[in-house]
Formats: C-alpha cells, sequence, structure tokens
C-alpha cells in the first residue's frame, strides 16, 4: 500500500484546510507594555490573522512565525485554545506531527466536543503511521458529525494503512453516497477492489476517477484490467 500512502502524503492536508476553512481561528497578539493613558482607550485585545488560510498560499515561514506567535501567547496563558488550535495546524502544515498531536491533545482536554481538532489529530496520526489512534480519532468525528465525508474518507485511508481493505470499502462508499463527485474515493475505493480480486469492480471506479480527475490515471494503470 506504498502507493496509497504516497497519494495520501500529496493531498491529505489539503483536504485538511478546506474541512477547517469555515471554522478558522485567530491567534490573540501577545500581551504588549501599554501606558495607563492607552489603558484607558483600549476596548479589547488585538487580535492578529495568525489561523487564517490567507489568499495566497502560506509558506514554511510563515507556519514558523504563526509558531513563534502562538509561543508568546501561550507563554502568558497556556489554556488558549485558539493559539493551541493555531500553533496545531502550523506544526501540522509543518510536518512536526508529534508536537501537532500535543497541542491537539491540550486543545481537546480544553474543549472536547471540537470535532476539528478531533479530525486533525486524527491526520496528524496517520501522517506520523499511527494508524489505530487515526482511526480511534476519526471514529469520533463521524459520531458527531454522520455525514463528514472528509472524515469518512480519511479513516478510509487509515483502514487501508491496516490493510483492511473491505472495511474502507465500505467508507468510501459513504463518501461517493455523500458526494458522487468524490474522484479520491473512486480512485481508492477502486484500489481496494483491485486488491480483493475483484477486477470489475476496480476498472468501473478507476474510470470514473479518472473522468473526474485525469491525474488518477496513474491508478488506472497500475491496479486496472491488464
Amino acid at each position: 500500500m506504498k502507493h496509497c500512502f504516497s497519494l495520501l502524503a500529496a493531498g491529505i492536508l489539503t483536504v485538511s484546510l478546506a474541512y477547517t476553512a469555515s471554522a478558522q481561528t485567530a491567534v490573540p497578539a501577545a500581551p504588549a507594555t501599554t501606558s495607563p493613558a492607552q489603558e484607558q482607550t483600549a476596548a479589547a485585545p488585538v487580535k492578529v490573522e495568525a489561523a487564517v488560510l490567507p489568499p495566497k498560499k502560506m509558506t514554511a515561514a510563515d507556519y514558523k512565525l504563526q509558531v513563534q506567535t502562538s509561543d508568546k501567547v501561550l507563554a502568558g496563558n497556556p489554556k488558549n485554545e485558539e493559539a493551541l488550535l493555531a500553533r496545531a495546524k502550523a506544526h501540522l502544515q509543518l510536518k512536526d506531527y508529534p508536537d501537532a498531536i500535543k497541542d491537539y491533545n491540550a486543545a481537546i482536554k480544553l474543549n472536547p466536543t471540537n470535532t476539528d481538532a478531533y479530525y486533525n489529530r486524527g491526520l496528524a496520526h496517520l501522517k506520523n503511521e499511527e494508524i489505530t489512534p487515526a482511526i480511534g480519532d476519526l471514529s469520533k468525528v463521524i459520531r458527531l458529525r454522520p455525514d463528514d465525508k472528509e472524515a469518512f474518507f480519511a479513516r478510509g485511508v487509515a483502514k487501508m494503512q491496516m490493510s483492511n481493505n473491505k472495511s474502507a470499502l465500505g467508507d468510501f462508499a459513504k463518501v461517493i453516497t455523500l458526494d458522487p463527485n468524490y474522484a479520491d474515493a473512486y480512485e481508492y475505493r477502486g484500489i481496494c477492489y483491485a486488491s480483493i480480486n475483484k477486477p470489475k469492480e476496480a476498472q468501473k471506479d478507476l474510470e470514473k476517477a479518472v473522468q473526474l480527475n485525469p491525474a488518477a490515471a496513474k491508478s488506472l494503470r497500475k491496479y486496472g484490467k491488464k
């Protein structure tokens, strides 16, 4: 399944960004020293957009700066959930998976109902090849949001890493039910079918994947009918 994991590495974090686009957080700026007069006119703490994905693509330097900004906030308030989530996201994008998991652990302890945190921690575990906890987190998201196609997809990929392809088929089928144009779900389900010796089903799914995303042609050549 190395090919599958390389596909995952190429695209799963993009999925993560799309998944959390509607629930972005901002990191409060680190406290600044002010005069008494300034304190009287200060209505609220200044916030900086450290976790919000800007119109242009963030670079590694941007994410490193996001970590530094969050560090300053957390030095003054270790229980600042927004800063923990922002730093966790930056660590995830920088491929610092153990640090991302630590921050998501802390954020979830503060807010056990944050499904985005469970989802992204699941991705961090998956990217760090910790499959069992990844499936646990993704299953938690699915229990709380049973129509979450991204969680079903990521859990299906995790099951493939455990060679549990028959169970993964069900997750990819659910994704396709929720979104009939989800190209990656057809591609991965096709690979699963090929692995359990169902070439007709594999061919059908892989051809559909190519229709939706020409880049899936590589999988069709590798796993389709010879």
